[in-house]
This record gives C-alpha cells, structure tokens and sequence, in this order.
C-alpha cells in the first residue's frame, strides 16, 4: 500500500514549510509535488459547512521565490518532512 502524505492536524501558519499533494485530475496538478513556504493564509465558511474545520483554511505559498498565483486548501498541503 502506497504511503499516502497527510495533511497537518492544525492549520498551517505563514513560514511553515509544505508540499502540495494532490491528484492528477486536480485543475492545478502542474503543482503537484511543488515544495514551498506558506506566504498567506485565508479562512473562510467552508469548514462550518463540511463539518471539518480544516477546511475553512486557504493557503498562499511560495516556491523558488516565487508565489504559485493559486489558493490551495488545507487538503492540498502536506507538511515537509525535517
């Protein structure tokens, strides 16, 4: 069975370093596999709606020093192993 990354059990914060993670069929799987910092984080409604309060999180992030001009959700986001 393959070794499915996780996201964090607690919203990320600006600075945290993180991987984005997601399918192939995701509109933004150009990014797949990209690692970069959290620059921005946005929270809206959508966790009280899905009854997962991760969700309710959008994240920024910046990779090669640039910033990947996408909102990726907390699903998306997996934490860099140290």
């Amino acid at each position: 069975m393959e070794d499915v990354p996780q996201p964090a059990s607690d919203p990320y914060q600006p600075g945290d370093d993180v991987q984005v993670y997601v399918s192939e069929t995701d509109p933004d799987s150009e990014h797949h596999g990209k690692e970069g910092t959290i620059t921005d984080v946005l929270q809206d409604t959508l966790g009280d709606e899905t009854g997962r309060e991760l969700d309710s999180y959008s994240y920024r992030i910046e990779t090669d020093g640039e910033e990947i001009d996408v909102w990726f959700r907390h699903r998306d986001l997996v934490p860099v192993s140290q």
